[in-house]
């Protein structure tokens, strides 16, 4: 699991930010001001940076500058509702990757998180959806303890769909449309089964039935 440290003092935004990470499967250290970001960098190594630059005790900008002399290579993102050139000329100076202006669009931030890990050597081979539990969203394989599974692909199908829209139910016409081609035939029983062959993969309370709407996932 990625390691990110994020340092932010809005503290809803920070929540926010932690909430939003946790579920697209980030390990997430959240430090309200720029000593404690720089003593957790020491005692942590970490995948990603995202900083704020207003912050108490040692701002953004000079945080960074302390970390790339120290040699510390870790990528970092500022989110930062600064707008002059000065200073985000001076945020790229100090050594940053990325930067995001405030108000922050989530679903923009994770685009720009995958970029700047990919040019970091950094990807998403795999979800870690329990602790024996890894899905390889590229090859399409689920492992347990690091061993093939060899589910099917309609499960796999499944999975991807739960994944796509875990905060989101599921419908049943979102299922048929997933796993059969128009001119299948398919029945609310077929649907039941993959429902019960998946979560006695993930766990029997991994997948909530909503009555009257259809499915949701809980991992």
């Amino acid at each position: 699991m990625l390691k990110i440290l994020v340092l932010e003092d809005d503290v809803l935004f920070a929540q926010t930010l932690e909430d939003f990470l946790s579920q697209e499967h980030f390990e997430v250290h959240l430090v309200y001001d720029g000593q404690k970001a720089l003593e957790l960098s020491y005692e942590n190594t970490y995948d990603l940076y995202l900083f704020d630059i207003n912050v108490p005790d040692l701002n953004g900008l000079d945080l960074l500058k302390i970390l790339r002399k120290n040699q510390d290579t870790t990528p970092c993102i500022y989110l930062t509702s600064f707008k002059d050139k000065d200073t985000l000329k001076q945020s790229y100076i100090n050594g940053c990757d990325d930067y995001l202006k405030k108000p922050v669009d989530l679903d923009e931030l994770l685009l720009r998180i995958k970029s700047v890990l990919k040019r970091s050597g950094n990807c998403f081979d795999t979800f870690i959806l329990k602790d024996d539990i890894k899905f390889n969203p590229n090859t399409k394989r689920l492992y347990k303890n690091d061993i093939d599974m060899n589910v099917s692909s309609k499960i796999i199908k499944l999975l991807e769909l739960f994944l796509k829209n875990k905060n989101t139910i599921i419908t049943k016409d979102m299922i048929i449309s997933k796993l059969w081609d128009f001119e299948d035939n398919h029945s609310n029983g077929a649907i039941r089964v993959y429902i019960h062959n998946l979560k006695r993969i993930l766990g029997k309370d991994s997948i909530k039935s909503i009555k009257g709407f259809g499915y949701k996932i809980e991992l």
